[in-house]
């Protein structure tokens, strides 16, 4: 027989699934809007298999690194997987392409990689952590041979945020345990989700397999389970990052590195002599003053004379947020063309892309949802499937509807655990399928 239930989005849609889509859309505007005029298009020029992604040489005198990019995007795509692959976090890749769609886009479509950043305002020694741009800056070297290592974060929550200041990598341990706290404890009991005192090595440790004690108690520069996360607001206050690249930060960070967590929404810079402005959608509470701030410094600038500034220019940049350096002065060919994005071949496969099993006669799955719509299933589905640890799923489509399936588990408790999974972690209302049930 074939299971149905009444799952559609328009009467019942799982409530914090409705949040976490309002979440993600407020990062770029409604997914039905029309691509802003100044998105990509087609980038005709530069074409490369390859984009530096990580490590950048710092030129004396300069404040700009990297490169942009464009790509288009292949049927099945998310964006969070374009994210990872080239190291960026789901905030940026978001807001550089506004208009697009975060986990249904559509296939064809172009989408810029945000990697050209202006270096945070900070001492270029050891590691700086912008918090406004949720991105990591690890300095090696000199000012005759200083080459800066990035990597995209994921930062505290509004109700526990990562503190700003000056600390140092106190201690490192690879495979650690968590030792879990009394708060974020109390927390899951209350949700129905009892941890234990202590989380070993392993996918359910949130810890990943690498971990940075900082010198301030309680907090971290860690790895994840749960990759999807990185670029949000996403932690108890402690810094995530991609499991690739915590492995690569560990190996490279002696002990008693500084540390330096700043939060600048408004990034100025120069790049071959010419002057970029970068900006950030602020954390909650900094941005009127962070704004003043950047504002003072441009008419300071403008004052000594030096530059002439195209003011309609910033006011854009600013009011768009979109964390791309863009050239500020009247007379900006040279930061013009230094500044378009070069084409990016599609890889063959996007690192870490989650992978759906093929279904299996013999195994249990999960009903998460039934759908009219396909691409709000579609949307689910893939939701689900960048849970931390997987969750794999799946859009079945039939005459009467669009079903999100998730599955196949080899066993019954796999199944039960996932449906306990969904309902903490999205607050859907799964339905155990039997093997040999039809779906």
């Amino acid at each position: 027989m074939c299971l149905t239930v009444d799952l559609s989005f328009s009467s019942n849609f799982p409530l914090r699934l409705m949040a976490l889509c309002m979440v993600i859309l407020s990062l770029n505007g409604c997914v039905a809007m029309q691509r802003a005029q100044e998105g990509p298009s087609t980038f005709p020029g530069q074409f490369a298999k390859e984009v530096e992604k990580n490590r950048f040489r710092v030129v004396l005198g300069d404040d700009v690194i990297g490169r942009l990019g464009v790509m288009e995007l292949d049927e099945g795509d998310t964006l969070p997987d374009v994210a990872r692959h080239f190291s960026l976090g789901v905030t940026a890749i978001s807001a550089a392409n506004p208009g697009v769609d975060i986990w249904v886009p559509k296939a064809g479509e172009q989408v810029i990689l945000p990697l050209r950043f202006i270096l945070p305002d900070a001492p270029r020694k050891g590691i700086v952590v912008n918090l406004a741009t949720m991105r990591l800056f690890h300095y090696k070297g000199d000012n005759n041979a200083l080459v800066v290592t990035t990597y995209p974060v994921g930062i505290g929550t509004k109700e526990r945020p990562t503190p700003m200041g000056q600390m140092f990598v106190q201690r490192k341990v690879s495979r650690p345990t968590w030792y879990v706290p009394a708060s974020i404890a109390e927390d899951h009991r209350k949700k129905g989700d009892p941890l234990p005192a202590r989380v070993p090595p392993g996918p359910l440790n949130p810890l990943g397999e690498c971990a940075l004690y900082l010198s301030k108690p309680s907090y971290l520069i860690h790895g994840t389970n749960k990759p999807a996360s990185i670029g949000l607001n996403a932690s108890n206050g402690c810094l995530r990052l991609y499991p690739e690249n915590v492995k690569m930060l560990y190996d490279d960070t002696p002990l008693k590195t500084p540390v330096v967590i700043v939060n600048q929404p408004y990034l100025l810079g120069q790049d071959n002599g010419v002057l970029y402005l970068e900006a950030h959608k602020p954390q909650e509470g900094s941005g009127a003053l962070e704004l003043e701030k950047i504002y003072a410094k441009l008419k300071s600038i403008e004052k000594r004379g030096a530059r002439t500034l195209d003011w309609k220019k910033i006011k854009n940049v600013q009011v768009e947020a979109r964390g791309i350096p863009v050239p500020i002065e009247m007379s900006q060919e040279d930061g013009e063309e230094a500044g378009k994005p070069i084409e990016v071949e599609h890889p063959v496969k996007l690192y870490g892309k989650p992978e759906v099993p093929g279904l299996k006669s013999d195994a249990w799955y999960v009903l998460a949802a039934k759908m009219r719509d396909e691409i709000e299933a579609l949307r689910i589905a893939a939701i689900i499937n960048h849970q931390g640890p997987p969750i794999p799923a799946r859009v079945l489509s039939k005459s009467d509807g669009h079903r999100v399936i998730a599955g196949p588990f080899d066993d019954i408790s796999a199944a039960k655990d996932a449906i306990k999974r969904l309902k903490i972690d999205l607050e859907i209302d799964g339905i155990l399928i039997e093997p040999e049930k039809k779906i």
